[in-house]
């Protein structure tokens, strides 16, 4: 099987010794990624609406490297720090997944990287 690490300066760096996405079999296997700015190269805080909002956008920016797109999305992971976000978090990720969304799973952790309040994983179709 082959399998192609995808790259993209326009979605924050790894952190540690992981890929910003994978692409293998006829899928990619993004990342987690937090709301970091790497245009501004500065850390997206205040609402988990922004927070969301940005870490969408790494999320495009990854699949548009890749050769792929939101529309492609089949399984979305989100990872808040507080449960209690899960009702705005969910008006602005409806704005991203309008017509067929995909299948998701949320959970509440105890922490995130760099204090962050939202983490989004996300497997789509090649």
């Amino acid at each position: 099987m082959k399998r192609e690490v995808v790259s993209t300066g326009k979605a924050p760096k790894a952190i540690g010794p992981y890929s910003q996405a994978i692409k293998a079999n006829g899928f990619i296997f993004c990342s987690g990624q937090i709301p970091f700015n790497s245009e501004t190269d500065e850390m997206v805080t205040g609402s988990i609406t922004d927070q969301t909002r940005q870490v969408f956008t790494n999320l495009r920016n990854v699949l548009d490297e890749a050769g792929s797109s939101l529309e492609k999305v089949v399984k979305v992971t989100v990872f808040l720090k507080n449960m209690d976000d899960f009702g705005e978090m969910n008006e602005e990720y409806a704005r991203w997944f309008k017509d067929t969304p995909p299948a998701r799973a949320a959970v509440e952790v105890a922490r995130l990287p760099k204090d962050v309040g939202i983490e989004i994983q996300l497997i789509a179709l090649a």
